[in-house]
């Protein structure tokens, strides 16, 4: 009997079904997945466990991410430096104060505009909303559907629909008044764990620059002798990705931001400098950064004048075609190799996870799961799939 038992399994997986299933890989798939799915079950009833743990990361993220960014932009400033024969710790001395000092220019020079465009804006935006409103409709009602529009009474609706959003934002600002006194001390605990995490933030920055170098090392001594030249290609490829973006969307941003600013002085736009620093925030985010940026702009030059309207569309689409075809290109170069429907459904997905945060920072973490996920389904079919070769020979002859 024990002699015929492997006999019938040999038949089993023998059979042409389970052979284009897999044969005896089927059954290891399936003994793995439901192990998983134990091992998954198992941390889902002892969560609690991990409570520690996700607290320290949401108090490490902010400082690590934004010492992270630092990290990536200083780091050519600081090579340069040391091709000069300089020391790294007085070149991380020697970039620290040139980083104060245009912080403390930016503040004392940029600020104050910024500050009075700002609130100058938003004491005028309700008017802007306003106008372009009743300038919407009466546009509809001169066009051949203003007879479909008074069906639906198209004014009402509009009138409704201000009314109903101003008496929203009243209620809204005395909910906020009345629960301003029972979120005070949450609201300081929040703003208390922001200031930490800033003035962390230089601290992480140093170390990273003193022996940012050093980690990929230490991290291959831990790893198994066998294992550390794959280890080290995926770190390498990580380090570029994040690398390429990080640099190239900051100097991208950068020259958005100049670009519409110097534009829209031209044509004389209200609000010039503020509209054109949203411009460069904005655009950090692909795709949908720039939608955000044109909003308020459209609004402004349509109350402003038909005319006003047509100069932001030239100046907007100036910006657009030299940031595609020869900023971009210089800049960020093919580095990501991401398709742009997959970063809008990225942008889409992690925004819905993770609000902001995820919007910023989806891209750069697609990116490394990728790099990830491409070295281990290469390594995958160089330990599997031994007839490869022969197989690209078979066909080649």
């Amino acid at each position: 009997m024990d002699k015929e038992r492997p006999k019938e399994l040999s038949n089993f997986f023998s059979t042409k079904f389970i052979r284009f299933l897999g044969g005896k890989n089927l059954l290891f798939t399936l003994v793995i997945l439901l192990l998983l799915a134990c091992v998954i079950f198992m941390f889902d009833k002892i969560s609690f466990i991990f409570t520690p743990l996700q607290v320290l990361f949401e108090v490490v993220i902010l400082p690590g991410v934004l010492a992270i960014i630092a990290y990536y932009l200083l780091r050519p400033l600081l090579g340069l430096l040391e091709k000069w024969r300089i020391r790294r710790a007085w070149g991380i001395l020697i970039l620290y104060i040139a980083v104060i000092g245009i912080i403390t220019l930016l503040v004392v020079l940029v600020y104050p505009f910024l500050r009075d465009q700002f609130t100058n804006l938003v004491q005028e935006f309700p008017n802007y909303f306003m106008v372009f409103t009743e300038k919407t409709v009466n546009f509809f009602n001169h066009l051949h559907v203003a007879e479909y529009l008074e069906k639906i009474n198209v004014n009402d609706v509009v009138n409704n629909f201000t009314t109903e959003t101003m008496t929203t934002v009243k209620n809204t600002v005395s909910n906020l008044a009345q629960g301003v006194a029972s979120g005070i001390t949450g609201f300081v605990s929040t703003l208390t764990g922001i200031v930490l995490s800033l003035v962390t933030v230089p601290f992480i920055l140093f170390y990273l620059l003193k022996d940012g170098e050093k980690l990929p090392q230490f991290m291959l001594k831990i790893c198994p002798p066998r294992a550390r030249k794959e280890i080290h290609a995926i770190l390498h490829d990580m380090d570029k990705q994040i690398s390429s973006y990080i640099q190239g969307q900051i100097l991208v941003a950068m020259c958005i931001g100049t670009m519409v600013t110097i534009g829209f002085l031209i044509i004389g736009m209200k609000y010039a400098l503020l509209l054109g620093f949203l411009a460069m925030i904005t655009s950090v985010v692909p795709y949908l950064g720039p939608v955000i940026a044109i909003t308020p702009a459209v609004i402004i030059a349509l109350v402003t004048s038909p005319l006003m309207l047509v100069k932001l569309a030239v100046v907007w689409t100036i910006v657009q075609l030299v940031e595609g075809k020869f900023i971009s290109p210089q800049i960020m170069g093919k580095s990501l190799s991401i398709h742009p429907i997959t970063i809008i459904f990225v942008l889409l997905t992690a925004g819905s996870l993770f609000g902001v945060p995820g919007v910023v920072l989806g891209i750069p973490g697609y990116a490394i799961l990728k790099v990830l996920v491409t070295h281990l389904f290469t390594l995958f079919k160089q330990r599997y799939n031994h007839y490869e070769d022969e197989n690209k020979q078979k066909y080649d002859l």
